[in-house]
């Protein structure tokens, strides 16, 4: 069965498995989360292409994809995977450690264990 030319936005995240349902999908791209070549959408109807660059501001990172395919079913990872190429820039440094949920070395408050071990520095004699 050959791949069709276009398909609509919403269609093409659930086959690709960006989003878990075509209908979350749709609320999403209406919800102005998704930019097609630099511009941003709002209509789940819009067509897309091979070809086209899309943008992906998810919760706590950003997609960049480069659809390859369109795709006619939603298939295992592997097929979803061939819809697309991923052109995500690497993460920083900080980005990593904030993805494994531990603070940055200096910034805010220190924890509980943090505080333990500045008092026994500053007070190294006090009885525990």
């Amino acid at each position: 069965m050959d791949q069709p030319a276009r398909l609509r936005i919403d269609k093409w995240l659930f086959f690709a498995r960006v989003l878990k349902s075509r209908t979350l999908a749709g609320k999403f791209v209406a919800g102005g989360s998704v930019r097609v070549n630099s511009e941003k959408i709002d209509q789940p109807s819009l067509s897309v292409k091979s070809g086209d660059v899309l943008t992906i501001s998810l919760e706590r990172r950003i997609l960049v994809l480069k659809i390859v395919a369109c795709g006619h079913r939603r298939g295992p990872a592997p097929e979803a995977q061939a819809l697309y190429q991923d052109l995500t820039p690497a993460p920083t440094e900080s980005e990593k450690i904030a993805a494994a949920g531990q603070r940055e070395p200096g910034s805010g408050r220190p924890t509980k264990r943090d505080r333990r071990r500045i008092d026994k520095f500053l007070q190294p004699d006090a009885d525990d």
